[in-house]
């Protein structure tokens, strides 16, 4: 089966690209990493502006309804950006509220969150899992724990990440807003779509270091010639091309899977999970390799990917769970 994006899909893609490529992200990812989020908060809401956080939301929240297929081709544009903050957190929070039932509860949130007025993160707490994604500049930490839905009050020390962009931080104290079984079913809803933005963020990301690679390989020089002409490095790259290819239709697939609500689409998603982002991570390992010295080279924009890469690997699934999800009977 081919996965193809109609025109209008491709025309927000594009718009999407354009937006970001004039909106000069490398330095609204340092300023992020630095702790000063007003260029972060101002690109947001200039994608909020496009319709991207609404992807999912329901008319009667202000969001443009359920569009799966649509939210993996903002992601993608996101991805291949590096752009910060908790993307995928948020769209999970506005999943999960919209699932829980509680109209009180959606209402209060789900349209700020549509106008890029609130950066919601969320925490499906767990051993494994105790930190919330920028907890210390989200408007709203939402905080699962069993069956119990909180509404986080404040946060612990930022801890270190390889991703210097990305601020995790353990959310505490907090209000109930919510008990029971719903709770949960809601939280496994809300998992599943923040592990399908976050494979699409890769597939961005590893097609824009993919590009980026490919463009120095051209230009760097040994031995007279481009160092692109040399059979070892077109092989390296043609095997990341092959992977980022094999990747996308899966993306498009559990997309459509999860519109269609289709009884095994979690299945899907970590397929598609644990194939765009150790794809993302080979396109990174390339890049390294094949920019020598400078791919090492904290001041290279090329860095931002690079670790971004690494970073979304474990985030929403580890690749040795998504592959025994995909793998159980």
């Amino acid at each position: 089966m081919r996965f193809l994006l109609d025109a209008e899909q491709r025309d927000f893609a594009r718009s999407l690209d354009a937006m970001l490529t004039a909106a000069g992200t490398p330095g609204v990812v340092r300023s992020w990493a630095a702790g000063d989020t007003g260029p972060g908060r101002a690109l947001w809401t200039r994608l909020a502006e496009a319709g991207v956080f609404a992807l999912g939301i329901p008319e009667r929240y202000d969001g443009l309804g359920a569009r799966p297929v649509e939210l993996t081709v903002a992601f993608a544009q996101l991805g291949r950006h590096a752009v910060p903050g908790p993307l995928a957190e948020t769209v999970a929070a506005a999943a999960l509220l919209d699932r829980l039932g509680d109209a009180t509860t959606a209402a209060a949130w789900l349209p700020g969150i549509a106008a890029g007025k609130v950066v919601a993160s969320v925490c499906l707490l767990s051993p494994d899992s105790p930190y919330a994604l920028d907890a210390d500049t989200a408007d709203a930490v939402f905080v699962v724990e069993g069956d119990t839905l909180r509404l986080a009050r404040t946060h612990g020390p930022v801890q270190h990440s390889f991703d210097p962009a990305r601020r995790p931080a353990r959310p505490l104290g907090g209000t109930v807003l919510a008990q029971g079984p719903a709770v949960a079913a809601a939280a496994a809803h809300a998992a599943e779509v923040a592990a399908l933005a976050t494979a699409a963020q890769a597939l961005g990301l590893g097609r824009a270091l993919l590009d980026r690679t490919v463009e120095h390989v051209r230009r760097r020089r040994q031995f007279g010639v481009a160092i692109g002409s040399f059979q070892a490095v077109k092989h390296r790259l043609a095997d990341t091309l092959i992977a980022l290819e094999f990747a996308q239709p899966l993306v498009h697939a559990a997309a459509l899977a999860l519109e269609r609500g289709d009884a095994g689409c979690g299945r899907e998603i970590a397929a598609a999970k644990v194939t765009a982002c150790e794809a993302a991570y080979g396109a990174a390992r390339t890049a390294l390799q094949l920019h020598g010295a400078l791919g090492y080279t904290g001041e290279l924009d090329l860095s931002l990917w690079i670790r971004k890469a690494r970073a979304l690997r474990s985030s929403w699934g580890t690749p040795s769970a998504c592959r025994a999800r995909v793998l159980a009977p």
